[in-house]
């Protein structure tokens, strides 16, 4: 551990020395203290809070991460590039160690940069919320500076699947159709039935029941929120649609009617709703559609209860800690590329790595449509080649890959209120930190080991 803390030292020394720890903390502060600045709100508190979380932490993810993988690219291919890294293997150290303390060093680092840019933007939200009034204050506290569970609707999708396939062998059993067409008719069977879940006819009611389970004993006098999200086919000249809401189940609890809205479509709204729980834990919410056409609210988000849980500032923490987590993953790709390629070699094909990652949609709509040839969306027609056969399932591996680390989206949680688990921390650590980095740094550390150090002079 001596050895390894002593690569690590010798990795801030090369920090200071090309000034990367102080021109990055010079931009993360300017990010923190200018982006409220320039970013226009939309005069809401929750605007005034959430869009300046969102636009500074994605800021500070991003200049933290291309540091980290130019310091882990020059870290270490330069050392070896000007023959400083053949003085220090010839030393009683192993390579593994070498390798592990640059890394080591630079987690201490990102551990030093995150910490001044995460407690900058923590201290200015307070900052900026306590010059609020005081019922603005409460509303911010209840809504965004917060750390809020949720509750959805019981999944349907098993019951779906069950009433596709007993309506799909009626049918069969009517008229039989081909076998090539059979996988289009059961899609098509399986979206009526999704539909009849998911619509609203005009006129009528809907009732969604959620289950709070224990959190019921906890939650007390304190209000809820309703997030909900509709579709709508035809829009009206207003471009709204008006909204009954009503929560409760007499007899078990009362009922309140709440005051008639005017909701947008295809947009997210949250608004209060009274606990109104029974002794079970279930919260009932029913909808009623007094417009013209029928609404469609989405199975997976278009309906979803938002309770308190916790704290802002530990929630913080745990998002920054998986922020953290992320940062480990590319300084593994950096030292992983620098243990067998040049400076330039390796930060281009780390960064090129980052530009995969990011063009997940295209990948994913790839894989959706089944062939990387031109999709005609509204024909339903889509063209073939023969590199499909190994270019989809080698998509399908990499967005597997990808989203080990990318499912984990920490800005958005916090820029809700939502609460972020210990598990999830747990789980990002696993995924991120000790398998996929895990895996390059057994990669680096193998490549590294067995390359020949004494050659990169005579190679110049």
């Amino acid at each position: 551990m001596q050895r390894v803390l002593a690569i690590a030292w010798l990795t801030w020394k090369a920090a200071f020395r090309f000034r990367l720890f102080l021109v990055v903390s010079a931009l993360l502060l300017a990010s923190v203290v200018g982006l409220p600045l320039l970013i226009k709100t939309d005069g809401t508190a929750r605007g005034f809070t959430q869009i300046p979380l969102t636009y500074t932490l994605t800021t500070i993810t991003a200049l933290l991460g291309l540091s980290t993988l130019w310091l882990a690219c020059g870290t270490l291919a330069r050392d070896i590039e000007e023959c400083q890294m053949q003085v220090v293997a010839v030393k009683p150290i192993a390579r593994w160690q070498i390798w592990l303390g640059k890394w080591a060093g630079l987690m201490l680092l990102n551990a030093a940069l995150l910490a001044l840019a995460g407690g900058s933007v923590y201290g200015l939200l307070q900052w900026r919320a306590m010059r609020l009034p005081a019922d603005v204050q409460q509303s911010l506290r209840s809504e965004v500076l917060v750390a809020r569970g949720s509750a959805k609707p019981k999944n349907l999708d098993t019951l779906i699947e069950q009433e596709t396939d007993s309506q799909l062998q009626e049918r069969l059993q009517k008229s039989p159709v081909a076998n090539v067409d059979l996988s289009e008719v059961r899609k098509q069977i399986r979206e009526q039935i999704k539909a009849e879940h998911q619509l609203v006819g005009p006129g009528d009611p809907r009732q969604w029941q959620l289950d709070l389970g224990s959190i019921k004993d906890s939650l007390g006098d304190r209000p809820l929120h309703l997030r909900i999200k509709f579709n709508a086919a035809d829009h009206t000249t207003t471009g709204t649609f008006t909204a009954l809401w009503a929560v409760g189940a007499p007899p078990k609890t009362r009922l309140a009617r709440l005051d008639p809205m005017s909701l947008a479509p295809d947009t997210f709204h949250e608004f209060e709703i009274p606990p109104a729980v029974d002794e079970n834990g279930v919260l009932t919410i029913t909808f009623w559609n007094p417009n013209n056409t029928a609404l469609l609210f989405p199975l997976d988000e278009g309906i979803e209860v938002l309770y308190r849980e916790g704290s802002f500032g530990l929630n913080y923490a745990r998002g920054l800690g998986i922020i953290f987590c992320w940062m480990a993953l590319l300084a593994a790709l950096g030292l992983a590329a620098a243990s067998f390629l040049s400076f330039p070699v390796s930060a281009f094909v780390a960064v090129s790595v980052m530009i995969l990652v990011m063009s997940t949609s295209t990948l994913a709509n790839a894989v959706s449509e089944g062939t990387i040839a031109n999709y005609n969306a509204e024909k339903g027609t889509k063209g073939s080649t023969p590199a499909d056969i190994v270019i989809i399932p080698t998509f399908r591996a990499i967005l597997s890959i990808i989203n080990l680390a990318k499912n984990f989206s920490p800005i958005d949680s916090l820029s809700t209120g939502r609460r972020i688990p210990w598990s999830e921390l747990a789980l990002a650590f696993g995924q991120i930190v000790v398998l996929l980095g895990g895996v390059l740094g057994l990669f680096g550390v193998a490549v590294f080991t067995r390359r020949e150090l004494a050659t990169a002079q005579g190679t110049q």
